[in-house]
């Protein structure tokens, strides 16, 4: 992939504020006094400033270092620590504390755990649910290396949303996904909807990778025809050195094609933007 482009300004609609105000101060101490981990720092979302400043945040259970070593990803990769047993209670605290009505709950993923961390989804979900009656749970889970039964023990604690990320192209996955497998993530997220139709299902793609048009609307495709029901997709930024370039980047006119074109394969809520990530104004897209 081109190096040169990583040394390209970004156009104009990627450039955002830096992060201040008030309530991105004091989520900020919550989280640090909490001992918590969010997606929104580990993973350097574009949208922090937005997201905080709302009251909103991802939090990330089970540490903040992955086993895997996806190259477009910017989660520390490495040796992991072990799973706190209080952390579910303090994640469901948090939540009361910043008094959010949708919780989106995600993790690193941990393939050096029998389960992958399933039963601490699990006991996450039934904490804030504890805490927070009122509220709507959604979990962002990886694959747990294909378990049924680790799948199983996250749907039977009753999530109103799961989502799992398909990322990126099947073409491109030993490139950007090694550990993971395309089939194997959608077979997932089959499964969820066969073990309780209820739950709705949610998937999230990156582009700019060097995937063709095309091959986005096959992913797309694929997903639909699984009875997946939320996507998103948004621009792949690139952390630095170390990860894959930047080969792309798309026009919001284009992102809007792929918005209207998911309508058309039955999704039921398609957001679609350069910003756009997996838990970007993920309460609208549950409401909605």
């Amino acid at each position: 992939m081109p190096q040169e482009i990583l040394r390209q300004k970004r156009p104009e609609w990627l450039k955002v504020r830096l992060p201040e105000g008030s309530n991105y101060l004091e989520i900020k101490r919550l989280l640090r006094s909490s001992g918590l981990h969010t997606v929104c720092e580990e993973a350097n979302c574009p949208n922090i400033g937005e997201c905080f400043n709302q009251r909103t945040a991802t939090f990330l259970i089970l540490g903040n270092v992955c086993t895997r070593r996806c190259r477009f990803c910017n989660i520390e990769k490495g040796e992991t620590y072990p799973v706190d047993p209080e952390e579910p209670e303090r994640v469901a605290l948090a939540a009361k504390s910043m008094g959010l009505r949708h919780i989106v709950v995600t993790s690193v993923t941990r393939d050096d755990l029998q389960d992958g961390g399933a039963l601490h989804y699990a006991n996450s979900i039934l904490a804030i649910r504890r805490f927070n009656p009122e509220s709507t749970i959604e979990v962002l889970i990886p694959d747990f290396k294909g378990s049924e039964e680790a799948l199983s023990l996250v749907i039977s604690a009753a999530p109103e949303v799961i989502n799992h990320n398909i990322e990126t192209i099947h073409r491109l996955y030993k490139i950007a996904r090694p550990g993971a497998k395309y089939k194997r993530s959608l077979q997932l997220l089959e499964s969820v909807k066969r073990e309780n139709p209820v739950v709705i299902t949610k998937s999230g793609l990156i582009v700019g990778l060097g995937e063709q048009f095309s091959e986005i609307t096959d992913v797309m495709k694929d997903l639909a025809e699984i009875g997946c029901q939320i996507l998103t997709i948004g621009q792949y930024l690139s952390p630095g050195k170390g990860h894959l370039s930047v080969n792309k980047f798309y026009h919001p006119d284009e992102f809007n094609e792929l918005k209207n074109i998911g309508y058309e394969l039955g999704f039921k809520f398609v957001e679609a933007g350069p910003l756009v990530r997996s838990s970007y104004h993920a309460a609208n897209q549950f409401n909605q």
